[in-house]
């Protein structure tokens, strides 16, 4: 399978993309640009590194950022909710679970191994730390039955899954393992038949793998950083970046940093929206 370009973003590290059904469009984002993209709507211009607008139920986005957790408004409006990540940190990837919490994870600028951590956004607020001792949090997705947690640390090569109920993680239920030749785990999605679609950076693909590990799926992408990819329906939505490279890599690639398409045989769910904090 081969990917087109519907947008000639040029973003320098466009990510988190999730079918925001309230608006029937993809929103995105490129982070060290603070940037939030709505596909085929406006362009928000938050300030600062922002690593994914998530849907809020009550309406808007709540933003992971590189404070921390803050909302947007429709109007644009930003307004701050919570600091968590500390000096030489920014939050990374983050998306909500079946029942709408949010789940956001850190990295530290220098990839520091083990300073980041995966917290769950509680009550309070607070953010709760689930899963510390991780170097480079990335991608997160549920299971249709919503008893796994896929999940990824990019150093470690691998997708894992945690068995998950009501918000606690469980012990690992699965792993898949990623060979190093084929590019680096970054963000997923997991489709109606439970399996895990994960973007390659460095690897100009997308792989689909079967909840047993298996490789089925392959996409292939005219951009070698990939960042991750979402459903809208049986459209699989592919976000790309031109981070760090120079006039010669952007003259071999040049639609690398678009948002890229390709239709599929399944379909995925949309975004669960955020239920805030109640």
């Amino acid at each position: 399978m081969r990917a087109r370009m519907v947008e000639a973003a040029g973003a320098e590290l466009g990510e988190a993309p999730l079918w925001d059904t309230r608006h029937g469009r993809l929103v995105w984002v490129d982070i060290t640009a603070g940037l939030v993209h709505l596909l085929g709507g406006p362009t928000y211009r938050v300030g600062g590194h922002v690593s994914a607008a998530l849907p809020a139920a009550g309406g808007g986005w709540l933003l992971a950022t590189r404070e921390g957790f803050s909302t947007l408004a429709e109007d644009g409006t930003v307004t701050p909710l919570l600091t968590v990540p500390g000096d030489g940190m920014r939050f990374n990837d983050a998306k909500c679970d079946p029942d709408g919490r949010a789940w956001a994870g850190t990295m530290a600028y220098d990839q520091t191994p083990g300073a980041a951590t995966l917290y769950r956004l509680d009550p309070g607020p607070i953010a709760t730390p689930v899963l510390p001792g991780l170097t480079i949090s990335n991608g997160l997705g549920w299971s249709p039955d919503g008893r796994t947690m896929w999940f990824v640390d990019s150093l470690t090569q691998r997708i894992t899954g945690y068995a998950y109920a009501d918000g606690v993680l469980g012990p690992i239920s699965a792993v898949v393992a990623i060979e190093p030749e084929y590019g680096m785990p970054d963000g997923l999605c997991v489709d109606v038949d439970g399996c895990v679609w994960v973007g390659l950076w460095g690897g100009g693909a997308v792989h689909r793998y079967t909840p047993g590990g298996r490789l089925d799926t392959v996409v292939r992408v005219p951009a070698s950083q990939v960042t991750s990819c979402a459903f809208g329906g049986s459209t699989l939505y592919i976000t790309t970046a031109t981070y760090q490279m120079d006039a010669a890599a952007l003259e071999r690639e040049p639609l690398a940093g678009g948002l890229f398409t390709v239709e599929t045989s399944t379909h995925g769910p949309a975004a669960t929206p955020w239920k805030g904090l109640s």
